[in-house]
């Protein structure tokens, strides 16, 4: 029997090792016709090894999942956290939000359109990636599509030859940025749509899209469906049912064989989930999990998606989209209205720190470029956001927990920078606090937690405390976690910080902790 076999319980390997010790201590007074005291003492010597050996192998075993665990596309969705929304069609020269699907296509024709400088905007203000709307409800694709004639090849933009999903690809990989695509189910200009036949129209676009233009981490597709439009020409209203038209299971077996590593976006999922709101807001509480199977795309589940279900059985988590101008495409009488750097960061702390990914859409104008008003606001968000996280107060920090599951899993794997570790306790233990000792009074007023969602999502209530003037002062309550939650409070000057968790699903899994102090206030 080898020592260490984890199947084999703590009586069987007591009993073991006794055994091992009288053969040995028997052969070993046999040979040697030692006193019966010092019989006794080798013996006792004999099975302190034993267990000393035994104990140096042994391994504490790490929680189970528990409950949906998400995909590794999902893992890999989850660290974009923040990334760029790019609304650009004929709108953008018609000065639109819906396109009626009539439009010209000799209308698109940026003058000056530059892939790069959305890159290298979006790299400079901390972003991600760029999702771009590679056909709107309009049906007018930035692709040279073979399926339709309403596209950029019919444009004047190059002479019908340019391609702007081409160019952003380019764009994307010489500034590191990963690349998406939103396909409009709805489409305004089809004569097919509303008919079988369009389902085998917008397929073989999607097919277009993700086998000609490289790696794809999101396809996006929205409930915008059904209405009036041009339609070929029929200048009608068609209407559709939005839970089986789209017959979307088979829709989702194309991306999921042509970009495995794509996560697929809609009220529903099947990857991740509109948040339920276009202002920038998501919840407080924040559970990835999601019955995705009672719903689909264009459902009436708004006041659902916010906060997800506790005893949801698919991991869904909440994308929040928002624009940085009131409209989602260019409009010049908006340029005044721009979100302020200040308005920006709040959206942040009610997005990515409420278990959010931000999607903030920073529309083109009519020359094809950002414009210098919207670049200026994300400039300045930027600046903010750095001087929010400037540094660590957590970092390298002594950590005390009251409970833990053993060596791998203590107090110090919450602040030691590595996204792999976690403190944990025993199965049976669903509560426990976490005391990160600042060694001086420190000024502090921002805190990130994080768990180790692999294991799933499990914290249902927790709570964070100062230690000031020899007692313990309560700054902030909460409800979930997840990827990430980033919580502000009133500036305290404390000597430590105590996050309780007081309700858990499970054993708590907490990977990381960090605590700043944000200027201002």
């Amino acid at each position: 029997m080898a020592l260490c076999d984890s199947s084999v319980s703590l009586c069987e390997i007591k009993k073991k090792l006794h055994r091992v010790a009288q053969r040995i201590t028997g052969l070993h007074r046999e040979n040697n016709k030692i006193s019966t005291n010092s019989f006794k003492m080798k013996r006792v010597q004999i099975l302190l090894i034993l267990i000393i050996s035994f104990s140096s192998c042994s391994k504490v075993t790490p929680p189970k999942p528990f409950g949906p665990v998400p995909s590794e596309r999902q893992l890999a969705w989850h660290d974009m956290e923040y990334y760029m929304f790019v609304h650009f069609t004929v709108n953008t020269f018609t000065d639109k939000e819906w396109g009626y699907g009539d439009e010209k296509e000799a209308v698109f024709n940026p003058s000056e359109l530059d892939c790069r400088q959305w890159a290298k905007i979006a790299k400079e203000a901390g972003m991600r990636g760029i999702i771009i709307t590679a056909k709107h409800h309009d049906g007018f694709c930035l692709w040279p599509t073979k399926y339709t004639d309403h596209s950029v090849k019919n444009s004047k933009w190059k002479d019908g030859k340019g391609d702007v999903l081409h160019e952003l690809r380019k764009a994307c990989d010489e500034y590191s940025l990963k690349m998406g695509v939103y396909l409009s189910p709805w489409d305004r200009n089809s004569a097919f749509y509303g008919k079988p036949e369009y389902i085998t129209y917008y397929r073989n676009q999607l097919r277009e899209l993700l086998t000609n233009y490289g790696d794809i981490f999101e396809v996006w597709f929205d409930g915008a469906n059904g209405g009036d439009g041009y339609y070929g020409g029929a200048k009608e209203k068609r209407t559709i049912d939005r839970k089986t038209y789209y017959d979307w299971p088979n829709t989702h077996k194309i991306v999921r064989e042509l970009q495995p590593m794509a996560v697929m976006f809609s009220d529903a999922g099947p990857d991740v989930r509109w948040v339920g709101n276009e202002r920038g807001m998501g919840s407080l509480t924040n559970w990835c999990l999601l019955k995705r199977d009672e719903m689909y795309p264009g459902g009436d589940f708004a006041k659902i998606l916010g906060e997800g279900h506790m005893d949801g059985n698919w991991w869904v988590p909440a994308e929040v989209d928002v624009s940085i101008r009131p409209g989602w495409f260019y409009h010049q009488k908006q340029d005044s209205l721009v979100r302020t750097p200040e308005n920006l960061l709040e959206l942040y702390y009610s997005s990515v720190g409420r278990n959010s990914n931000l999607l903030l859409n920073v529309p083109p104008d009519r020359k094809g470029l950002l414009n210098e008003n919207d670049v200026k606001a994300l400039m300045g968000f930027k600046d903010l956001l750095n001087k929010e996280f400037e540094k660590d107060l957590a970092k390298g920090k002594k950590v005390y927990v009251t409970s833990k599951r053993g060596k791998e899993y203590e107090g110090s794997m919450v602040n030691d920078g590595n996204p792999e570790t976690y403190w944990t306790t025993n199965d049976y233990q669903t509560a426990g606090d976490i005391i990160i000792d600042l060694g001086t009074e420190t000024e502090v007023n921002r805190i990130i937690l994080q768990e180790y969602i692999k294991l799933g999502q499990r914290v249902q209530e927790f709570k964070v405390s100062a230690y000031i003037n020899d007692k313990w002062k309560p700054l902030v309550d909460g409800t979930t976690i997840g990827h990430k939650v980033i919580r502000k409070f009133p500036v305290v000057k404390a000597s430590k910080i105590k996050i309780t968790i007081s309700k858990s699903m499970a054993c708590p899994v907490i990977s990381n902790i960090e605590l700043y102090r944000a200027p201002g206030e």
